[in-house]
């Protein structure tokens, strides 16, 4: 791979990890209101919504890894 490309998914892999960064925060905001719900709401319909935000943030947050490790694994090749 030559200079150019590496320089290029250097800079790919930067924007990711910015992204991966702010869905982060967001997953901390969403699982910090599920976390302070009343008692009397955990299990209603709010709280599995919450749960299920949190849930699909952290894949999402799994996959924005993966890309970044694989796209690292190329420049290093």
């Amino acid at each position: 791979m030559n200079k150019q490309r590496r320089a290029t998914l250097n800079q790919i892999n930067d924007l990711i990890a910015s992204v991966y960064e702010d869905l982060e925060s967001c997953k901390d905001q969403e699982e910090e209101y599920r976390d302070n719900m009343p008692e009397n709401l955990q299990g209603s319909e709010r709280y599995e919504k919450a749960d299920d935000a949190v849930n699909m943030l952290e894949e999402a947050l799994e996959s924005l890894q993966q890309a970044m490790d694989n796209i690292q694994e190329v420049i290093e090749s």
